[in-house]
């Protein structure tokens, strides 16, 4: 960070929790603008490309008509994606003028696949995610103060008191923002409708949470819409907002 920002960093950092209760009453399109405007050059943003990463590209390309200011974007792209997926990077990128980078691990699938004699998202999924989305997102993110990300805390128990900014509690060094926090999913919805956001053609086949394709599936009749995520397991974290 320049060392004209950094007596803004020292501000926000003291005062995150009340920065967070009074973002409450926010519109997500209002924090993303904070956000922007606050950390800058030293905020990133990650995104999986589902509904709300969708829905925050929008918001973000807005921000950046109206600030002329425009994070660094990134997809951890761990190899197992959804050829849908990455082509929806691409209509996005088209749609909103933004670069979406694409973060992978050092390893391969190939050579890692080799080195544990098999798919580990079979053995062992924790490890696999953790060798294909939380070491790069620690990469990703180790040169930034503060980082976006889409989560809806009624997507998860361990998403339910997730604060819309607050220090992340795995990477310590990063101011963790969550505009869409306190969205329904009605509203995701809402917005994808009003605004014609580009989105994933898996979720009108019945993939309302889409991650890696060996790892996902519809979920069935009454099953929350992360069930299908790690299907038959009580999984339902990657680990990278946990």
């Amino acid at each position: 960070m320049s060392e004209s920002h950094s007596p803004v960093k020292r501000i926000q950092e003291a005062r995150l929790e009340e920065i967070s209760d009074a973002l409450e009453s926010a519109t997500p399109q209002e924090i993303v603008r904070w956000a922007v405007e606050t950390y800058r050059d030293q905020l990133t943003v990650a995104t999986a490309f589902g509904a709300e990463g969708c829905c925050l590209m929008a918001m973000i390309a807005q921000v950046r008509d109206d600030t002329g200011l425009t994070p660094v974007i990134f997809n951890l792209d761990t190899g197992y994606q959804f050829p849908e997926t990455l082509e929806l990077r691409e209509r996005l990128q088209e749609r909103y003028g933004l670069v979406i980078r694409l973060v992978s691990a050092a390893e391969t699938v190939e050579h890692m696949e080799a080195r544990f004699g098999g798919p580990l998202y079979n053995s062992n999924s924790d490890h696999c995610c953790y060798l294909r989305k939380v070491m790069p997102l620690q990469t990703a993110a180790q040169d930034f103060t503060a980082w976006m990300t889409a989560i809806r805390r009624d997507q998860t128990p361990e998403r339910a008191h997730a604060p819309i900014v607050g220090r992340d509690p795995k990477y310590r060094h990063l101011v963790k923002i969550n505009p869409l926090a306190h969205w329904k999913k009605t509203q995701v919805w809402d917005y994808i409708q009003r605004y014609t956001v580009p989105v994933n053609p898996l979720h009108a086949q019945g993939y309302p949470s889409i991650g890696c394709w060996p790892c996902t599936r519809p979920p069935g009749a009454g099953e929350d819409d992360r069930a299908g995520r790690w299907a038959g397991t009580m999984k339902r974290e990657c680990g990278l907002h946990v």
